[in-house]
C-alpha cells in the first residue's frame, strides 16, 4: 500500500509538471527570449549610454536574414528598464510571436536623461542617431534599412518617437506613440516638461520657445514636402511613415485631446496612414500595457515587409478607422 501511494503521488506530480509545461507553451510565454542590459561609451554624450535589449527565442547572430528592430523609448524621468519591468514587453512580444501575429524581432530600449531632444541638459537626439543606432547595427544582427526599422515610445518617449519619424522618415517604416506628450502649442502646467532639465534654461525656467521649436508641429511642413508626390505619376522623395496613436480617456494631461489634434494634422498629410485607439484610464502603465499589443501589431504591418508602400495601400481602409478599446 505505501508503494501505491508513492506511485500515485509521483504520477500526480509528473502530471502537474506536464500540465504546467503545456500551459506555458500554449500561452506563448517563451522561456528562451532574453533581456540583456548593456552600456557603451557615447562620444556625443561624453559618458556611457545605457540600453536594454530583447532578443527573441533562438536569436542567431549569424542569421542569413537580418532581424527587424524596434526602438522603444521610455517616458519622462524613466529608464531603459521601464518597458521590461513595468510594460510587460517581454511577455507581450513572446506571446505575439508564439501566436504568429508578429515576427521574431530585436527590441532596443535606450535610456535618456532628456525628452529625446537636444535640450539644455544633453544632446539626446544626436546621441540616438549618431551613436546608439550605429552601435546597435554593429552589435546585433538587425536590419540596416528603413523597412526593417520601427520606433515607438510612451509619453515623452512618444514625443520623441514621433519627432524621430517626422525628422527622418527615411529611417523608419512605422511609428507608434502611446499617450504622446506632444502637447501643442505648449505642455499643460501639470506636465513634467515644466520641470524637466531638457527644457529649463540657465535660470531654471521653462523655455516655451525651445518647446515649440522641438515639438512635432515644427517638423510637419518639411515632412509633408518629403512624403508628398510632386505631380501625377511621380513618387515622393520618401514614403510616409504610418502612425499609431493611443491615449487614455481620463488622462490628466488631456492626452486624448492632443492625440486627436495630432491625428488631424497627420491625416492632412497621410490620410490613410494614421490610427488612433482610445482606452479607459489615465496617463498610466495600465493604458500603455493595454495598448502595447495593438501598437506592435500595427508596427509589423509595415516593419519587415518587402514593400511598405504596397502594404500601406492594402490596409488603408482599416488603418483610417478609429478603434475604441474597452
Amino acid at each position: 500500500m505505501p508503494k501505491l501511494k508513492l506511485s500515485l503521488c509521483s504520477y500526480r506530480s509528473q502530471a502537474l509538471l506536464t500540465a504546467l509545461i503545456g500551459w506555458l507553451t500554449f500561452s506563448g510565454h517563451s522561456l528562451a527570449s532574453e533581456i540583456e542590459h548593456h552600456q557603451f561609451f557615447s562620444p556625443t554624450l561624453g559618458y556611457d549610454y545605457p540600453y536594454s535589449v530583447y532578443l527573441p527565442d533562438h536569436y542567431d547572430a549569424q542569421a542569413t536574414d537580418a532581424y527587424p528592430v524596434i526602438y522603444m523609448l521610455h517616458g519622462s524621468f524613466g529608464t531603459d528598464r521601464d518597458w521590461v519591468s513595468r510594460g510587460n514587453l517581454q511577455q507581450v512580444a513572446d506571446r505575439l510571436i508564439s501566436a504568429g501575429h508578429i515576427p521574431p524581432a530585436v527590441y532596443i530600449m535606450p535610456g535618456s536623461r532628456s525628452w529625446w531632444v537636444d535640450g539644455y541638459n544633453e544632446p539626446a537626439r544626436s546621441a540616438f542617431f549618431n551613436d546608439l543606432m550605429p552601435h546597435v547595427e554593429a552589435t546585433y544582427r538587425v536590419g540596416q534599412e528603413r523597412r526593417l526599422r520601427g520606433v515607438a515610445g510612451l509619453s515623452a518617449g512618444g514625443y520623441g518617437a514621433l519627432n524621430f519619424a517626422l525628422e527622418r522618415p527615411d529611417l523608419f517604416a512605422a511609428v507608434a506613440a502611446l499617450s504622446p506628450a506632444s502637447y501643442s502649442p505648449q505642455p499643460p502646467r501639470n506636465s513634467s516638461a515644466h520641470r524637466h532639465p531638457a527644457f529649463l534654461d540657465e535660470q531654471g525656467r521653462f523655455d516655451p520657445d525651445l518647446w515649440e521649436s522641438l515639438n512635432y508641429t515644427a517638423h510637419l511642413e518639411e515632412y509633408r514636402l518629403r512624403v508628398t508626390p510632386r505631380g501625377v505619376g511621380q513618387e515622393a522623395e520618401t514614403p510616409p511613415v504610418p502612425l499609431y496613436i493611443s491615449a487614455g480617456r481620463s488622462d490628466v494631461y488631456d492626452a486624448e485631446f492632443h492625440a486627436r489634434l495630432m491625428r488631424q494634422a497627420m491625416e492632412r498629410i497621410q490620410p490613410n496612414d494614421v490610427r488612433l485607439d482610445l482606452y479607459p484610464g489615465g496617463h498610466t502603465w495600465h493604458v500603455w500595457r493595454a495598448s502595447l499589443p495593438a501598437a506592435l501589431n500595427f508596427l509589423f504591418q509595415y516593419v519587415g515587409q518587402e514593400n511598405s508602400v504596397e502594404t500601406t495601400e492594402k490596409s488603408a481602409e482599416e488603418q483610417s478607422t478609429e478603434e475604441v478599446s474597452g
